[in-house]
């Protein structure tokens, strides 16, 4: 028993160090990196309103082929923009591991 809580401690604690990490590597920024994030925005920007516009046209008008373009189009923006946005995303499973380990812990 103890050896299974020294190795839950030892794994709560680089969780706990991670972020720390994380962090510090983003600290350092280089000028060229906050051009560069300022032309992501503007493609992000570009990005939605094609996507709007998409939204907007009447399809009952297209046929298949024009359809099908256009349902291309639209997945390839979102790919760019998930691909711009970053972000940090938990699964469904960590955060009922996280949930658990809580429950047990407290």
């Amino acid at each position: 028993m103890k050896k299974i809580t020294l190795c839950f401690m030892a794994t709560c604690l680089s969780f706990a160090i991670y972020p720390l990490q994380v962090n510090a590597s983003e600290a350092k920024t280089s000028p060229s990196l906050v051009i560069s994030k300022s032309t992501e925005s503007i493609e992000a920007e570009k990005g939605l309103v094609r996507l709007y516009e998409i939204d907007a046209i009447d399809k009952s008008n297209l046929n298949n082929s024009e359809k099908k373009n256009l349902r291309v189009e639209v997945r390839s923006i979102q790919h760019r923009l998930r691909i711009l946005g970053g972000g940090v995303f938990i699964s469904a499973g960590a955060i009922i591991l996280i949930v658990v380990l809580l429950v047990i812990l407290l």
